[in-house]
């Protein structure tokens, strides 16, 4: 695991970069409901949220692991996010 300031750019880079797919999505489909696409950004704005609130939670036993976890579930919901844009089609 790398520094912690990683992993919270990591958390900010990757869901950063899933808005701005769902951005571009919007703009190259300006026919289509973005009423499915405004939910993928609302879903990963709440993910943010929640991700950085549990990096900062010093109250764990385990940090370590706690860190690893955290990581891991950004790697989870960012692919499901991910496979959301994908089906906007």
């Amino acid at each position: 695991m790398a520094s912690l300031r990683d992993l919270k750019k990591d958390i900010n880079y990757v869901l950063g970069d899933i808005i701005e797919a769902v951005y571009i999505w919007e703009l190259s489909n300006p026919d289509k409901d973005i009423q499915k696409s405004g939910a993928i950004i609302d879903e990963a704005i709440d993910t943010f949220d929640d991700l950085i609130a549990k990096v900062n939670d010093k109250s764990v036993d385990n940090r370590k692991k706690h860190l690893k976890g955290v990581n891991q579930e950004l790697e989870d919901r960012g692919r499901a996010l991910i496979e959301k844009i994908n089906k906007l089609g």
